[in-house]
């Protein structure tokens, strides 16, 4: 096991890739066209692999042998598990010591500062790296999705009620809210691509369950976003907020 490739595949070789859920206003294809009037009648999407449940928090975790990172949010009866290579559930299992979580030959089991993961490919043993508290509606007022990146510091946060997206560029220099439209709703990969079609300035957003971390802080997020804007591209990290934790 020398990468998390290897160990992402080995857990969906073993059969316990949970799809969290999803919803749209449309059925689900891979891309439809993209019109005013679907922004206008359309609603926002929700993926659960972006969302924390319950959990209060993010934990980061370092994981040995191979310098693999993991994002985790504990729930009062499971555990949501995000690599690099997605997004995965494991229901609380009876263990002597700690807290065990497991679905089939995966498991994830906290004794205080250090894990142990177990997969088909061998084990990780990890260590508390970083943690960040989960963002809120109290927070986050109307938010149903936000993303950030830095150098130069930008945000989307994309509204809970309709398909907007507010976009802040150049650490709030630069304030734009427009429509969206979902062109990709892929609940298999946990991804979501929104962009505008016929209106100015273009963006397109990509947002990917798995694990992220700020790249100066080290603070661990369940979701990738890359920011297509003015000609360039921007990578950060995002998290979905919920009105209440689900």
């Amino acid at each position: 096991m020398n990468t998390l490739k290897a160990w992402g595949g080995a857990i969906a070789a073993a059969g316990v890739m949970v799809v969290l859920g999803g919803c749209a206003a449309t059925p689900q294809q891979k891309r439809q066209p993209l019109t005013r009037q679907r922004w206008i009648t359309g609603r926002p999407f929700c993926l659960r692999r972006f969302f924390p449940g319950s959990a209060q928090r993010f934990d980061a975790w370092h994981c040995e042998p191979a310098q693999q990172h993991l994002v985790t949010a504990t729930n009062a009866n499971d555990l949501r598990l995000w690599s690099l290579h997605g997004a995965w559930q494991l229901p609380q299992a009876v263990v002597a010591s700690g807290a065990r979580y497991q679905e089939g030959d995966i498991s994830f089991w906290n004794r205080g500062d250090k894990a142990l993961v177990e997969t088909p490919r061998g084990q990780l043993q990890c260590s508390l790296a970083e943690q960040r508290d989960a963002l809120t509606r109290a927070e986050k007022p109307g938010v149903m999705l936000f993303g950030q990146g830095n150098e130069p510091g930008w945000t989307v946060a994309l509204a809970n009620d309709t398909p907007t997206l507010t976009l802040e560029m150049n650490y709030g220099e630069e304030r734009l809210q427009l429509p969206y439209m979902v062109s990709v709703m892929d609940n298999d990969a946990g991804r979501v691509v929104i962009e505008n079609a016929d209106v100015e300035p273009f963006f397109r957003v990509r947002i990917d369950a798995g694990a992220c971390f700020d790249n100066m802080s080290g603070k661990p997020f369940p979701a990738r976003v890359t920011l297509t804007y003015g000609g360039e591209q921007y990578s950060g990290c995002g998290q979905g907020i919920a009105p209440s934790r689900i």
